[in-house]
């Protein structure tokens, strides 16, 4: 069996400490001793993005990801994103951006210098507070995956993301006929309701980890403001 190899260790702010650990040829982002995201298991987070784009008609969509992580959903964005769309990437982990560089610069390729993307260090909820204030412009869809889900919180603080006053918020930061899209490791049948509470019509998909219908079941809920 091979053994895990520690590379690296981050602190999220407000939350615990994220270590990046290699198991052979693969990566694997650890949350004490829970996985959160790893290359052998990457299908579901691509699908939050390419499954977000095909529903924007958008000819030059703004797309706002909430969680950089290993790149997998801002890669997979950029790849469907027409040449005149913009994706942002909040991210609240500096760290993360250096092992995005670094170990795992192969995983990265060019997408860093792709001039249609942006990762900043910031919380999404601030991006977010941004649009609806005025202060940028609204967004086509809003990408999140900075938690587990709406019951599986990394970072304390994110749960007000998922409450009726945080999905009013993300709502109201997109334009009209704009995509909330969630990622979840779990169904949530609560969350899916405040999300039609907040008027917004509500598609919850089922996608597996893997691309070879293989690996865990993980929930996207795609939430669009009419």
């Amino acid at each position: 069996m091979l053994p895990r190899e520690t590379i690296a260790t981050a602190q999220i702010p407000g939350g615990d400490t994220l270590t990046l650990v290699s198991h052979g040829r693969d990566f694997i982002i650890m949350l004490g001793r829970d996985e959160l995201m790893g290359t052998r298991m990457q299908f579901s987070e691509e699908q939050l993005a390419r499954l977000t784009l095909e529903r924007l008609e958008a000819s030059g969509p703004r797309v706002l990801i909430g969680g950089y992580g290993m790149g997998f959903t801002y890669r997979a964005a950029l790849a469907a994103l027409p040449e005149a769309g913009k994706v942002v990437v909040a991210e609240v982990v500096p760290d993360i951006l250096d092992w995005a560089k670094g170990p795992l610069a192969e995983l990265t390729g060019e997408s860093l210098g792709d001039p249609r993307g942006e990762v900043v260090i910031a919380d999404v909820a601030a991006l977010v507070d941004d649009a609806v204030d005025g202060t940028t412009a609204k967004y086509d869809a809003i990408l999140l995956d900075v938690d587990n889900g709406p019951d599986g919180i990394v970072r304390e603080g994110n749960e007000r993301l998922y409450t009726r006053t945080g999905i009013a918020r993300l709502r109201d930061a997109l334009s009209p006929g704009g995509v909330l899209a969630v990622w979840s490791a779990a169904p949530d049948h609560k969350f899916t309701r405040r999300l039609k509470d907040g008027r917004l019509d509500v598609d919850v998909r089922t996608v597996r980890a893997r691309p070879n219908n293989k690996g865990p079941q993980h929930t996207i809920w795609f939430a669009r403001r009419t």
